[in-house]
């Protein structure tokens, strides 16, 4: 949060024409106290600041404590746990709890007067704010970026707290699914984000939302050159924004090794600026394309997870959406746990954030990991799953483990040195295996196997 002076001021004049619902609350709270099925529902739909007045808050804490500790709840009990609490002058004292019980309840209409106080809330919430945007510009010792992410933070979180997480029946869980199926008959297309690599996505049907999906690999493997031959496919079909957060290379250095792979131009060559004058056309049609597409690049280095989580959510306020995030790569990331922890403690937090991440924001999480030294002391040196770093809490928390193998990188002899293995060494909700793809050392690039059937 930013610094006091910065926080939000009550306006005496403004205050007491925030929209609010008097009767909504009574009749909300007269509800709990006689049918405890309304509770459920209440607590699925609001919270205690739903309620503008604050009597009304501590009575709904009070009823919402008596509840979970399963003590019996009435007009007694309740009284006598406010009163134990020294609450009952504060909330008005018993005739405002005897008033409740003459307020004729509604169950029928219950979640009108719901969605009616939640409404009003939201009404409160956007003037507090606007009067707290005015008044953050007149700050002048806190950083203006910090502003504008603070009050992103913010009308982001009311935002995506609007749609509720509600308890589903099994008649409504299997209704969904019935559905689903349905649609997905008559539409037989894959349900998750093709990768543009035809033999992966038979495996896995694309990358799935919510999934965190581990791309692993020996340093110069070609992790990074993977991952972007996947964004500028995914990029190019769906035209979602996709989010790169590059640890190791700089936004130039990356921008580099696109612009090669699209135009099939060694990286170096573009480097040195040995531009061919036949190339100019190429280059020029090249920029105006990429240009165009929604690629986000930060190249923050030592990024933290709080900082990952702002940065999405300040490009799904932008661009109303997010299709895919890569992290290069995950052992370059900072934890908030001080310096001298366990490095798998520090390793388990990350990956867990990460998958907390996917979930949040229901997006495939790409991130980059190194694999130990204990490949290159094999004499088969195709990697498995316990070559990853710290690997039990990565192998715990991936849900797809893609492990990179070139067997040229290793015997210059190789029958086909194009040839490079696409491992799939976890795979939670589908089949693991090996997928083969064509890897063109001078330009990065991945492609579909020349052999593939």
């Amino acid at each position: 949060m930013l610094n006091d002076e910065y926080n939000e001021k009550p306006i005496k004049s403004v205050k007491k024409y925030l929209p609010h619902s008097f009767l909504a609350e009574r009749i909300i709270l007269s509800n709990l106290l006689v049918n405890s099925e309304a509770i459920e529902v209440t607590l699925r739909k609001i919270k205690v600041e739903t309620f503008y007045f604050k009597n009304h808050q501590e009575i709904f804490k009070a009823i919402v404590f008596l509840y979970r500790n399963e003590i019996s709840i009435d007009i007694v009990t309740l009284t006598e746990f406010l009163q134990d609490q020294g609450l009952l002058d504060q909330i008005g004292g018993r005739e405002i709890l005897t008033g409740l019980i003459d307020q004729v309840p509604n169950l029928v209409h219950l979640e009108e007067y719901l969605q009616l106080m939640q409404d009003k809330y939201l009404r409160r919430f956007l003037i507090k704010l606007g009067y707290k945007t005015m008044n953050s510009g007149y700050v002048t010792n806190v950083p203006i970026e910090n502003i504008f992410l603070d009050l992103e933070k913010q009308l982001f979180s009311v935002t995506n707290g609007i749609q509720n997480q509600e308890l589903l029946s099994s008649a409504e869980l299997f209704s969904n699914v019935l559905y689903e199926l349905k649609t997905k008959s008559s539409d037989p297309t894959l349900p998750g984000l093709s990768s543009g690599f035809y033999d992966l996505d038979c495996l896995t049907q694309g990358f799935q939302n919510s999934d965190l999906i581990i791309v692993a690999g020996r340093p110069s493997m070609g992790k990074t050159a993977f991952c972007i031959n996947v964004t500028l496919n995914i990029i190019k079909n769906y035209k979602y924004p996709i989010l790169f957060f590059s640890l190791e290379m700089s936004k130039e250095q990356l921008v580099y090794r696109i612009l090669a792979n699209e135009l099939e131009i060694s990286n170096t060559r573009l480097k040195v600026g040995h531009i061919y004058e036949d190339d100019w056309a190429q280059i020029n049609n090249t920029i105006q394309t990429l240009s165009s597409l929604p690629l986000f690049i930060d190249d923050t280095p030592n990024i933290s997870i709080q900082e990952i989580r702002a940065k999405i959510q300040k490009i799904i306020f932008e661009q109303n959406q997010i299709g895919l995030i890569i992290v290069d790569y995950l052992q370059l990331m900072e934890t908030s746990k001080p310096q001298g922890d366990n490095r798998v403690q520090e390793l388990s937090q990350l990956t867990r954030s990460l998958k907390s991440i996917a979930r949040e924001f229901k997006v495939p999480l790409i991130a980059l990991s190194q694999l130990s030294r204990n490949v290159e002391s094999r004499v088969n040196k195709r990697p498995i799953l316990s070559d990853l770093r710290e690997s039990g809490s990565i192998e715990q928390d991936a849900d797809l483990v893609l492990m990179l193998y070139r067997d040229s990188y290793y015997n210059p002899k190789a029958i086909d040195v194009d040839l490079a293995e696409l491992i799939i060494a976890k795979h939670r909700n589908g089949p693991i295996g090996t997928v083969q793809l064509s890897f063109e050392a001078k330009y990065t690039k991945f492609k579909n196997y020349k052999n593939a059937n």
